[in-house]
């Protein structure tokens, strides 16, 4: 059978015949609701000779493949002396100022489709109705066109003509990358042990279409064994794209290596990194328009050169992307989204594919595509998803705001103030409540307030108007968007919690139970690999990552040797936060007493940044003598890498990192060998007492008996392996881990800890001393 490429008529007739200027106008976030509530209305005005979406496609045979071309027409009038097809399109421009060429990609795409259907019905002419809307006024105005089917036919031909050298190469490209795919061995000399069997399961999930839960460890080398059997998958036709979903700068890079390593040994793959736009842009000082950046102005003329020389690479990553935008003077984010659709396997953030308000619609706007989602450091999601499902506000913004636009813009002046009235009774609330409060039910009588705000701020905004107030406008538009799309799947698992902070009263919609908005999410892939070192237990994790009850788990040993590792709990010491005063100084000493052993490389993790402070200084003053690192809150990447650094192979002096666990230091780094000596991890590294913890609490214990559990002691105790993780990185590591805390000797939290660890209770210096003495 000959290979078969399918595009939309709109995206054909846009990328042969796109121009002009890049201009990322203000649309609004109801453009689309209010588009679509036009559509509906005109078509329900016309009379019974009408016919509303009519679906329309057509096989065009190149000889070497079929290209398939489809779309769904608007509207078909069927009267007794012609055919008419009709494509609607919504505006916030004045009609009046319209004329009958002003848009040559609106009446391209019309001509496709009256060609399309033409040619299905054996007509000999049509006409074409072009109706545009104005949707702030109801004003319509409607433009007409005769054609004989020839002259459609002569448009199309050549449209698709110009069209074919790109689908030639993209042809050409599926037939490289399958038969390099096909020859493809795994790139490494062999198979560490346990990676063999991971990759196994990664490739019957993605054939079976069903979710699976890898637990692990570090130095097995996870992200090959989820990556080639990915590969292998595409080059089998069982996905059209893979995903790599990360949280992390570092969990791209690893991904862009393996992928690297795949290529050198022979296999054709094209991998895209996508970078936050604010990250690539290469005019951040400057707005998306042909007036101010370079980039944006005539970026249409160029971006199919662009998008062609890039199409000689396999690995988009950011620098071939930035080269590529400058090269062509195109804007990079564009570039990489237009790339998107052609390559492999995307490697992003989790916001991609699962964030209401960033997921790319360009893919997952419909069920059964066929998509496999590789979801990296998978333990991050649970709380990344409570964030991306939550959505909060704040009095301030309003306020200020009505202070600067009152003369100008007296209607939005006006829906302010009755927002700043209701938040001010709100603060009141708040305050009689000490500062806190949660409710069950969000706050109702805001949304109607809310949504004359959006109204009346998205028509003002859709003008386009330069102003020294458009950009606050512009942020709290979006920030009340974002507010008012949570609210619209608020339900059980939600709990509005309010809290005056300092001048200001924060509203916020928490997603307590991020399942059931991430099993949604899911329906977007057709497979999903949630990989991790830290899945323990699993239950929790297959419970609140919204997986089905079918998905499978596995737990996967070390596979480095068991005396390599020295894992110790010193189970004598307090570390609960009322004890920590009185017990800062046994902790600082059974800390100088795990350094002082072995000259090298120690990280010792800590619950919190006010905890990590109280013993450094405690330790410092101790032994000022030994070179100590403090991580700082906020740390920037160069920071970060700059304090990794430090942590080299060969030391003529010990170096102590005092970092916090659940932090950038605790995942992610990779301190293999010399690097790093040992850990140490004081207390259970459990969430700190708040508002949100408790009401995570309280509806876990309700609905399944494990609040504490839920709320504290596995996210608690996955940052603890997450900290410990760092210390064997490969089979030649070896190294110490150190617990501190009574609570690690409970069953509760030991039997949480990896089976193959031996830990050995230590209740004084002496015996600790002659314990690492003999390890090392």
């Amino acid at each position: 059978m000959k290979q078969t490429l399918q595009i939309a008529v709109r995206t054909l007739v846009e990328h042969v015949l796109r121009s002009g200027d890049l201009e990322l106008t203000f649309l609004g976030a109801s453009r689309a609701i209010e588009g679509i509530r036009a559509h509906q209305q005109i078509q329900k005005s016309r009379p019974d000779t009408y016919v509303p979406e009519v679906h329309v496609s057509h096989s065009v045979d190149t000889g070497r493949f079929v290209l398939i071309v489809s779309g769904r027409i608007d509207g078909v009038y069927h009267e007794p002396h012609r055919v008419m097809i009709d494509e609607i399109k919504t505006t916030l421009s004045d009609l009046n100022t319209l004329n009958e060429k002003e848009d040559s990609l609106h009446w391209a795409q019309a001509k496709c489709y009256a060609y399309l259907y033409g040619l299905s019905h054996s007509l000999s002419k049509i006409d074409i109705q072009l109706t545009y809307y104005r949707l702030d006024t109801g004003q319509i105005r409607e433009f007409h066109q005769s054609h004989s089917m020839q002259s459609l036919e002569t448009f199309f031909k050549e449209l698709i003509d110009r069209y074919l050298q790109w689908a030639e190469s993209i042809i050409d490209w599926y037939g490289v990358r399958s038969s390099s795919i096909r020859l493809l061995n795994f790139p490494f000399g062999s198979y560490r042990p346990g990676q063999r069997e991971m990759a196994a399961d990664v490739y019957r999930t993605i054939k079976q279409k069903n979710q699976l839960l890898i637990q692990a460890p570090t130095g097995i080398g996870k992200t090959m064994a989820v990556i080639y059997p990915a590969v292998k998958a595409i080059g089998k036709g069982l996905t059209p794209k893979v995903f790599y979903l990360t949280a992390r700068t570092t969990g791209k890079i690893i991904a862009e290596k393996m992928f690297e390593e795949i290529r050198k040994q022979g296999g054709r793959i094209k991998s895209l990194t996508i970078t936050a736009k604010e990250k690539i842009c290469l005019r951040p000082e400057s707005s998306c328009s042909a007036e101010e950046c370079e980039y944006a102005k005539g970026h249409f003329d160029r971006i199919n050169g662009a998008i062609k020389e890039s199409f000689n690479e396999d690995a988009l990553t950011r620098e071939t992307i930035v080269e590529k935008a400058q090269s062509h003077r195109v804007c990079p984010f564009e570039l990489t989204l237009e790339l998107s659709n052609w390559a492999d396997c995307i490697i992003c953030d989790y916001n991609y594919a699962f964030d209401p308000r960033a997921f790319l619609r360009r893919f997952f706007m419909e069920e059964g595509n066929g998509y496999v989602f590789l979801i990296d450091e998978a333990h991050n999601l649970v709380d990344r998803a409570r964030d991306m499902f939550s959505s909060e506000i704040c009095k301030q913004p309003f306020l200020s705001l009505r202070r600067v636009i009152k003369e100008e813009l007296p209607a939005i002046y006006k829906a302010l103030g009755a927002i700043n009235s209701l938040l001010v009774k709100k603060r009141k609330q708040c305050e009689a409540a000490a500062g806190m409060m949660a409710e069950k039910d969000p706050p109702e009588a805001l949304f109607p307030l809310l949504r004359r705000f959006l109204w009346l701020t998205e028509r003002w905004l859709s003008l386009n108007i330069k102003t020294q107030y458009r950009e606050d406008l512009m942020d709290l538009y979006f920030s009340v968007s974002a507010f008012i799309k949570i609210w619209e799947q608020y339900d059980d698992s939600y709990a509005t919690c309010t809290e005056v902070t300092g001048d200001d009263l924060k509203v916020k919609l928490f997603c307590v139970d991020p399942s059931v908005s991430l099993r949604n999410a899911l329906s977007r892939c057709g497979a999903a690999v949630f990989f991790s070192a830290t899945l323990t237990p699993l239950d929790y994790f297959q419970s609140l990552l919204g997986c089905e009850d079918m998905a499978e788990k596995r737990v996967l040993p070390s596979p480095f040797p068991e005396e390599n590792l020295c894992v110790l709990i010193s189970d004598h010491i307090s570390t609960r936060y009322r004890h920590r005063k009185s017990t800062v100084t046994e902790v600082a000493e059974t800390l100088i007493h795990l350094v002082e052993q072995k000259q090298g490389n120690y990280l010792l993790f800590f619950p919190s940044y006010e905890y990590m402070r109280m013993v450094h200084a405690t330790f410092v003053n101790a032994r000022p003598q030994l070179r100590t690192l403090l991580q700082a809150p906020e740390m920037c990447e160069e920071e970060r890498e700059r304090f990794l650094e430090q942590f080299v192979k060969e030391t003529s002096n010990t170096l102590i990192g005092f970092v916090v666990m659940g932090g950038v230091f605790s995942e992610g780094i990779d301190l293999a060998g010399e690097r790093l000596s040992g850990a140490a991890v004081v207390g259970p590294g459990l969430p700190g007492i708040s508002l949100e913890r408790q009401l995570i609490r309280d509806y876990f214990d309700h609905h399944l008996g494990q609040g504490f559990e839920y709320a504290y002691l596995f996210p608690g105790m996955t940052r603890v392996l997450q900290a410990a993780g760092r210390v064997i990185r490969s089979e030649s590591d070896r190294g110490v881990i150190l617990l501190i805390g009574q609570r690690f000797k409970t069953p509760t939290y030991r039997n949480l800890l990896p089976q193959q660890w031996q830990p050995i209770s230590v209740r004084s210096e002496d015996q600790l001393n002659e314990i690492l003495k003999r390890f090392w």
